[in-house]
């Protein structure tokens, strides 16, 4: 059996931001698949899923994260006053083309929402992820720093710590799921299979 993997795409890293209550936006993106068994159906994965470079995944999960910063001159200092985040996140999940008979309608249930429930735990870290930045980057003051240069390349230096976190629990985290007997392979199985 041709193995997928599930990925998580890390786009943008951050750019001036507002420490207060925020929102995530999610939305799903389907891609269709043929098939009207357990087989057909993950092999058309493997023909039509979301590419990472050139290998075919089952699902995946990019984002976009944007900030609004407020820095504030204080005396010979700068600080950091607020950081807002804009955050979009994207499920790219497939979804059947055509109706599925009872049986294997069951199987692909199960297995899509597994699949849909692996994918929002990547998104969960990467709110968490965000949330991490505004506490370490929210307050920070840089002396000697007037005119609100310097802060800036220190905030990057803090978020690209965040999001290189992120991407080790993300990593840590797939190996688990995609391992044999881990979730995502029993996913896969059950669905192959019809069990």
């Amino acid at each position: 059996m041709k193995h997928l993997a599930i990925a998580v795409v890390f786009f943008a890293i951050a750019f001036p931001a507002q420490a207060a209550e925020w929102q995530a936006r999610e939305q799903v993106k389907a891609y269709a698949i043929s098939g009207t068994t357990g087989p057909e159906l993950y092999a058309s994965i493997g023909e039509k899923g979301p590419l990472i470079g050139k290998t075919r995944t089952i699902a995946l999960t990019n984002w976009d994260l944007k900030w609004s910063r407020t820095y504030e001159p204080q005396g010979s200092s700068c600080r950091l006053v607020s950081a807002k985040p804009f955050l979009t996140i994207t499920y790219s999940l497939p979804k059947p083309a055509s109706t599925l008979g009872s049986a294997t309608g069951h199987h692909w249930k199960t297995f899509i929402d597994g699949i849909a429930a692996h994918e929002k735990v990547h998104g969960g870290d990467i709110q968490v992820m965000v949330d991490d930045i505004i506490a370490v980057t929210v307050g920070l003051t840089v002396e000697n720093d007037p005119a609100c240069k310097l802060i800036r390349s220190k905030v990057l230096t803090l978020v690209k710590a965040a999001n290189e976190a992120y991407k080790i629990k993300s990593r840590t985290f797939d190996q688990a799921e995609m391992s044999d007997g881990g979730n995502v392979h029993r996913l896969i199985l059950g669905l192959v299979n019809g069990r």
